[in-house]
């Protein structure tokens, strides 16, 4: 297993860098799509959480992510000793009609597969995204963790109607009519994912690049009046087999699954790890379970952190583990030392020295034996 971390867009730059390699990781989780752009909930200092009005507004729809970039955002991060392991989310700009089944389709899922294509031209191995039509919306924060330490978490269902021009939690038509966006069914929502990977999984498998699906955050069987795909463990394998393949496998997030009200976390674990399908993980802590949930710091919630990897490492899993979310701590920092720490008991509970490193022990033997 490795180490990464992930990085908001106004994040991928050497200072951060620096900072994920101090703290021991030797990948990067990279996310292009600006949840902070004209957004007046969030704070460029913390993970995007946002209110009715969403996360502001999406990206340009004329312009997808091009080779050119993506291979300069590769060089950049090499350059800093540390390897791009997957973009993680496409912008709603460039794919709301393949969430909502609209006009422009066809013509977004060409846009997506040459992404796909730019990706694997650009040596980038994995893209993770969240086939979600409301996105993650509900969420509050507050001193939920240890000492006060603000965290996220929710405290009831959110149902409130998606207005239209917006997906995922952000707006993609400043001009939309007014209205609400009419509901779609669970069966209507799956043959939309249906139809994306059938188109998808194929250019994937030529490019070299593998699609990371996320689970539904919150897992709840809807979220402001919309349907939910992976809200319980056991709605991942129906992903994986609606289209099987080694390029079709999942943004194994821990804390999600944590917080769903079926099954059991580590079952879960064990079962798709097993299979070989976990592209990259997430691993946080939480207490509760969605819509009644907080997250904490990572040694101090419901899910042993240490057991999950243990079964991970048991299973083979050589992938990236990174800490998707932190509490944030009260010092002039609260971002870096909130994944610091999260980092540092990552790194301990992973057994020992990052690959290509030596422990300080194995290095004294060695220098006894030289000597």
């Amino acid at each position: 297993m490795h180490l990464g971390l992930g990085l908001y867009r106004h994040q991928l730059d050497d200072e951060h860098f620096r900072f994920a390699r101090q703290c021991g990781c030797t990948h990067v989780v990279a996310h292009l799509v600006d949840y902070f752009r004209s957004s007046r909930g969030n704070r460029p200092g913390d993970q995007p959480v946002g209110d009715d009005a969403g996360w502001g507004l999406a990206g340009d729809p004329d312009r997808m992510w091009t080779h050119d970039e993506l291979a300069r955002l590769v060089d950049r991060v090499d350059a800093a000793g540390l390897k791009l392991e997957a973009i993680e989310n496409l912008d709603p700009a460039h794919w709301h009609d393949v969430l909502l089944d609209g006009p422009k389709k066809r013509q977004q899922l060409d846009a997506v597969a040459t992404l796909v294509r730019n990706l694997g031209r650009a040596g980038i191995p994995i893209l993770g995204y969240n086939f979600s039509i409301a996105g993650v919306a509900g969420r509050i924060k507050g001193p939920f963790a240890r000492g006060g330490a603000e965290a996220v978490g929710m405290s009831g269902p959110v149902d409130t109607p998606i207005p239209r021009g917006m997906v995922w939690n952000m707006v993609y038509d400043r001009d939309a009519p007014p209205g609400v966006l009419p509901p779609a069914t669970h069966e209507e929502l799956w043959a939309r994912l249906a139809d994306f990977l059938e188109a998808i999984v194929p250019v994937a498998e030529e490019a070299g690049v593998t699609l990371a699906a996320h689970p539904d955050d919150p897992p709840l069987p809807t979220v402001r009046g919309q349907p939910r795909l992976v809200y319980q463990p056991h709605l991942y394998q129906r992903l994986l087999d609606l289209k099987p393949s080694p390029r079709n496998q999942l943004e194994f997030c821990v804390g999600t699954l944590a917080e769903m009200t079926e099954g059991d976390v580590y079952e879960a674990v064990d079962q798709y790890s097993r299979q070989g399908k976990l592209a990259y993980v997430h691993l946080r802590n939480v207490r509760g379970k969605a819509p009644y949930y907080k997250e904490t710091f990572i040694d101090e919630g419901d899910v042993d952190v240490a057991r999950v990897l243990e079964i991970l490492a048991r299973n083979g899993f050589d992938g990236v583990v990174i800490p998707d979310h932190a509490p944030q701590m009260s010092c002039p920092a609260p971002w870096h030392a909130g994944m610091a720490f999260a980092l540092g008991f990552l790194r301990a509970a992973m057994l020992g020295p990052m690959p290509g490193e030596e422990s300080h022990a194995k290095t004294q033997r060695r220098k006894g034996k030289d000597e």
